[in-house]
């Protein structure tokens, strides 16, 4: 195998292995993020429809995960154990993601025709040129995108490379909890795959329409502007909805908990100011920084305009987002919801659903491997 490990076969397979490896059997998405650990697993019915078998949140302390990496590996571990148990499944497969920074991901040309052995010996040349690091400390996954639409007798292989460190450290957290990590993802990737689904419902299919995938967690927003699944722009904004939760805080001195519980629930039990004095600014401004984002976009590249927003992550399911989205960029915004047209276990109550549903793009992406690319 060379120097380096690829990690592939039995063991985890880093993002590019599992769109091309089915993976029929039971199967957990969990996602963990900087604040809250996510599990999402799906099924399917008679009719072949999808079905949410199960799906939980666990909370996270501040600085057990930052900036995608894992800081208290036991705090975690166990943080996953109970999420486990919370959801109420007995599998124990399980996918993961890396964050989208901590994996370089590049097309290559070869030439057509090569094996295995060959295609992995030239992408390891072709890795030591784009990557600082030995390549000993590498794991990498590739797989053949097809001919090269520029070079006969070339073929496009799209390769992920990451740390060894940071796939061993969500390998590691998985397998404490009691699970068997088998698929380990890049974030932006799940989320895109999850996000298909919600395109497809656009006019004409969603086929050729420009969309900027919004996911607003809790400390930052990330944008992805998709086109026919390939993805041509990404940035990131330090922008979340902590905001909202800290200005909750100041307005009606209540604890950080107190403050995040009653902004989950709409607003309940705040005085009838809230959503004139603290929520009404707080969108406003969350959707002048979405506008900032999509402006950069336009003026790094030769488009000028957008044709859908999808809003998700956390923060999307706040009350008048979408509208003040709309307002504030010119585009149509709506929120996505990920588990829109999937029959529901009876298990899971729908009033938690209803609060968390966007919170689950990236566990619900990873859930969907169980079925392909």
């Amino acid at each position: 195998m060379g120097a380096h490990e690829r990690v592939t076969g039995g063991g985890i397979l880093i993002a590019l292995g599992s769109w091309i490896r089915r993976q029929p059997a039971p199967l957990l998405g969990i996602d963990i993020s900087s604040s809250t650990l996510k599990l999402v697993e799906l099924g399917r019915d008679r009719g072949g429809s999808l079905r949410l078998l199960h799906c939980a949140i666990e909370p996270m302390e501040r600085g057990w995960v930052h900036e995608g990496n894992i800081e208290k590996f036991d705090e975690v571990a166990e943080a996953l154990r109970r999420l486990v148990r919370k959801a109420g499944t007995r599998t124990r497969r399980a996918a993961l993601a890396l964050p989208g920074s901590a994996v370089i991901t590049r097309k290559i040309s070869l030439p057509a025709g090569l094996d295995d052995d060959q295609l992995e010996l030239q992408v390891e040349a072709e890795l030591a040129q784009l990557i600082p690091s030995p390549l000993s400390d590498v794991a990498l996954d590739f797989c053949v995108v097809g001919p090269s639409p520029t070079a006969a007798g070339y073929q496009e292989v799209l390769v992920a490379a990451s740390r060894k460190e940071k796939v061993n450290d969500r390998q590691g957290v998985a397998e404490a909890a009691g699970l068997e990590p088998v698929i380990m993802d890049i974030e932006p990737y799940a989320s895109r795959l999850a996000a298909r689904r919600a395109i497809d419902r656009l006019p004409g299919g969603g086929h050729h329409l420009l969309v900027a995938l919004f996911e607003i967690g809790s400390q930052s927003t990330s944008l992805q502007v998709v086109r026919n699944d390939e993805m041509i722009y990404e940035r990131d904004q330090p922008i979340g909805g902590e905001g909202l939760t800290e200005m909750i805080q100041r307005q009606y001195g209540l604890s950080r908990e107190e403050a995040e519980l009653r902004k989950k629930q709409g607003g309940a039990g705040l005085p009838p100011d809230y959503g004139q004095t603290v929520l009404q600014p707080f969108l406003d401004g969350l959707g002048q920084e979405l506008g900032r984002a999509l402006q950069f976009f336009f003026t790094s590249t030769p488009h000028s305009k957008v044709d859908h927003i999808l809003l998700s992550g956390g923060s999307a399911l706040l009350p008048g987002l979408a509208q003040a989205v709309t307002l504030q960029t010119g585009f149509t915004a709506s929120v996505l919801h990920p588990f829109e047209g999937m029959t529901v276990s009876p298990s899971i109550p729908a009033a938690r659903l209803a609060m968390e549903a966007t919170s689950y793009l990236v566990a619900t992406g990873l859930a969907l491997r169980r079925y392909g690319p």
